[in-house]
């Protein structure tokens, strides 16, 4: 039942433009390079989980499908994950799919377990490690 609301919920959403996500993607850019960072040192071209997850942030294909589907002004293929550009756009529009609020209240913590863990990914402990490493790079900052 809680995932029909979320659905119906989620389409009832206005999708963002190009625009509104380049906006978003400056507001949160030390969010951004911090999990960048952690990912992939920063490598557009990386790959990981055995060949399962593309570019600087480790984008998974189900990850992009949920992303784009939510906002299809987006466009392109997976492979464009490997766009750094593209890639942020992609993670804009998953966090607006999942963390709305938490993009809205920079809540950095409830985005970077997010994307480390799928929607559901604040609530999970082993989330917590991979936080605590986005979090020291914040800080360094």
């Amino acid at each position: 039942m809680r995932s029909l609301i979320l659905l119906i919920l989620s389409a009832l959403l206005p999708a963002q433009t190009i625009e509104q996500i380049d906006k978003i993607r400056e507001d949160i850019r030390p969010l951004l390079d911090a999990i960048s960072k952690v990912e992939s040192n920063d490598n557009d071209d990386a790959v990981g989980d055995n060949g399962k997850a593309l570019g600087r942030f480790q984008i998974w294909e189900i990850y992009w499908q949920d992303a784009v589907e939510r906002t299809s002004s987006i466009g392109g293929k997976y492979e464009d994950v490997k766009n750094r550009e593209y890639a942020e756009r992609v993670f804009v529009a998953y966090m607006l799919r999942y963390a709305r609020k938490a993009i809205r209240d920079k809540d950095y913590e409830k985005i970077a377990r997010i994307h480390n863990g799928g929607p559901r990914g604040h609530t999970k402990d082993a989330t917590i490690k991979y936080w605590n490493k986005v979090n020291k790079i914040l800080e360094a900052k």
